[in-house]
């Protein structure tokens, strides 16, 4: 699996929640992961205000990480997504 994502992130949104930021969903048995309803409640107040005004550099940023961090979760779901396809392909 090819990506254009780093190895690492540099560091997180500072206005991530250390604790309740991603909750686990079941889909078809398989866990996936998503943001929490507070982090995505931010994310859209970011982009209300984008709409209506321009946003802070200090938004931007924030913005942008969030962005980042949706890409890491979205590579981590279909990762998991190609493990529980192969496992079930391999099981007929």
């Amino acid at each position: 699996m090819t990506t254009n994502l780093p190895m690492k992130l540099s560091h997180l949104p500072n206005s991530l929640p250390l604790d309740g930021a991603v909750r686990i969903e079941l889909v078809e048995g398989v866990p996936i992961f998503r943001a929490s309803n507070l982090v995505q409640g931010r994310i859209e107040a970011l982009l209300v205000k984008q709409k209506e005004s321009a946003l802070t550099s200090e938004e931007e940023k924030e913005l942008d990480e969030y962005e980042e961090l949706d890409d890491y979760l979205s590579l981590v779901n279909r990762m998991i997504r190609n493990v529980s396809l192969t496992q079930n392909q391999s099981i007929f």
